[in-house]
């Protein structure tokens, strides 16, 4: 924990296709003072996530969306190092792609 910063206890919530992942739960909660601390958190205490969350360079993966409340991060001005506060939930939305087109 960085000097002068608080922790915060906050909810993250886990889509299902990851649930398998976090001990069959659809939310953990977590106690962070910033985005990238929570999702740390979450994945010191379910490390099977890490490799759906993140490349192996440690960067959140492209189709890993990540909502602070209803705003998503990737467009907040500190992306994963904003700051939460009590009350904030986080929750994580893999981006669905495929299909098939039928012409």
């Amino acid at each position: 924990m960085i000097a002068g910063t608080t922790q915060i206890p906050m909810k993250i919530f886990i889509p299902t296709p990851l649930r398998q992942y976090a001990g069959k739960q659809d939310a953990v909660e977590v106690q962070a003072s910033t985005i990238a601390g929570a999702l740390s958190e979450l994945v010191s205490s379910h490390p099977d996530l890490k490799r759906h969350l993140y490349t192996d360079d440690g960067k959140l993966r492209a189709f890993v969306n990540i909502y602070l409340n209803d705003e998503d991060v990737r467009y907040l001005s500190e992306k994963e190092q904003t700051p939460v506060k009590n009350g904030d939930q986080l929750t994580i939305i893999p981006s669905i792609a495929g299909g098939n087109c039928i012409l």
